[in-house]
């Protein structure tokens, strides 16, 4: 069943639709003495979404997670996750939300992964034959069968993030709070982790995914909320944050169509003011970076190195559009 609730505009007030099972914060605050954490962000992700929440180091997200797992309460503002008042932090209320940490200490080192997740079942209520039917079948489920036994200090770090994903799938969490959980892992590690949390959202779980690893939202987040400062920069959707790209640097493979390598003052004069050309990445390379100036393009400079006998063999962007997004919307006022 969906809800009204109203929100605040300078019209008065507005209705939109709120899923009772996914997750709805309104102008949340939080202070830590001097410190503005957050300062009015409202966040909407509804059943079935993955909602990247990006941001700098110190940006918010963390103290956002927090909020929303009902660890700590905003200095003002509502919150409400899985249809309850996340300030409450109640047993019912905890078997509703999954929660992925960003670091590896809060497991028991000493014993198995198996013996951990029934302790965290049992934490949520359940009985022991439960727990540990439930601890086995989330172990199956995240490919840690055949290690439940082993020490948990004997995990890899990649088992460890597996593991914390069977941890927050105890309970059938209807959502998912996902912290940095990939900010260490390699690439195949990462994969295995994302494709266990959309499995989440494909069985209707409500997926908030805080990162700073930009390029791994790209075909895996639907929205997207970009914190600064505790501030909300950007919402929406992924390709709408890629309109904010406007990439000026290029690395560029470069040859001299006539015989003897590049001359980096020839290449500078072509480009004149339309682009700074870098010395060779490294020694003996073909590789330059372009710097265009502003309101140049990429198509002219590379015409005028045409034009002096400079071929262009490769070129590609220095960042990715959505690194190139993430810092003109953080950098916009700084």
């Amino acid at each position: 069943m969906i809800e009204a609730a109203a929100r605040r505009s300078r019209h008065g007030p507005a209705l939109r639709l709120v899923p009772p099972s996914g997750i709805d914060a309104e102008d949340l605050v939080r202070r830590f003495r001097r410190t503005l954490a957050l300062d009015g962000v409202s966040l909407t992700v509804s059943p079935g979404e993955i909602h990247a929440l990006l941001g700098p180091n110190g940006a918010g997200k963390t103290t956002l997670v927090r909020i929303l797992s009902g660890v700590i309460a905003p200095t003002s503002g509502s919150v409400r996750v899985a249809g309850a008042n996340a300030s409450a932090n109640s047993r019912e209320l905890r078997a509703l939300i999954g929660i992925v940490p960003s670091g590896d200490r809060s497991f028991y080192l000493r014993i198995s992964g198996l013996e951990n997740l029934v302790f965290f079942g049992r934490m949520h209520g359940l009985g022991r034959r439960a727990a540990t039917h439930r601890a086995n079948a989330v172990l199956e489920h995240v490919g840690l069968a055949d290690a439940a036994r082993q020490r948990v200090g004997e995990y890899s770090h990649g088992m460890q993030k597996r593991l914390s994903v069977a941890r927050a799938f105890l309970t059938e969490p209807r959502v998912l709070l996902v912290d940095e959980a990939t900010h260490d892992l390699d690439p195949e590690g990462t994969r295995r982790v994302q494709e266990l949390i959309a499995e989440a959202a494909g069985r209707g779980a409500a997926v908030l995914w805080a990162t700073q690893r930009l390029d791994e939202i790209r075909g895996f987040a639907r929205t997207v909320t970009l914190l600064d400062r505790g501030r909300v920069r950007f919402q929406g959707s992924v390709p709408r944050l890629l309109e904010h790209s406007e990439p000026r640097r290029f690395v560029v493979r470069l040859r001299n169509a006539r015989p003897g390598g590049i001359e980096l003052h020839d290449a500078q004069r072509a480009l004149g003011h339309m682009a700074r050309i870098t010395p060779p990445i490294e020694p003996g390379s073909e590789h330059h970076v372009i710097a265009l100036t502003e309101g140049s393009v990429l198509g002219d400079a590379v015409a005028a190195l045409a034009g002096a006998h400079i071929q262009v063999l490769a070129c590609r962007q220095e960042r990715s559009e959505i690194e190139e997004a993430f810092l003109a919307l953080t950098e916009a006022d700084r």
